[in-house]
């Protein structure tokens, strides 16, 4: 699948709740794990099917973040969403910091100034 994000993603693992409305109007609601995030979009694990285009809100302590599912597919023992904010909605750290969160370009960064190991 290829990255199209405009925003670097963030590495994370905190439960939220996700809330969608099914194909029959009813109201849903899980615990669903925050895989990554940036700032227009995020990536959760959840244990439903939720349709692309479907609208959703992520719910995290006093805040939400609301959302459109722009993927959806089964890998190992979940669905992952790939899920893109309404607009207007972004994601900031001031808002909303998820307590395991990971900038992969830092450890990048620290890699390339180690200096080289001899054996």
């Amino acid at each position: 699948m290829e990255d199209r994000r405009i925003e670097p993603r963030l590495m994370c693992a905190e439960l939220v709740e996700l809330e969608w409305r099914d194909k029959s109007g009813r109201l849903r609601s899980e615990m669903a794990n925050l895989e990554d995030l940036s700032v227009f979009g995020a990536c959760i694990q959840c244990e439903n099917l939720v349709r692309r285009g479907t609208p959703v809100v992520i719910r995290y302590g006093n805040g939400e973040l609301p959302a459109v599912v722009r993927y959806c597919f089964y890998r190992d023992e979940g669905y992952f969403l790939g899920l893109e904010f309404s607009e207007g909605c972004k994601w900031s750290s001031e808002h909303f910091q998820p307590k395991h969160l990971l900038d992969l370009r830092t450890l990048v960064r620290r890699a390339a100034q180690r200096p080289p190991q001899v054996n």
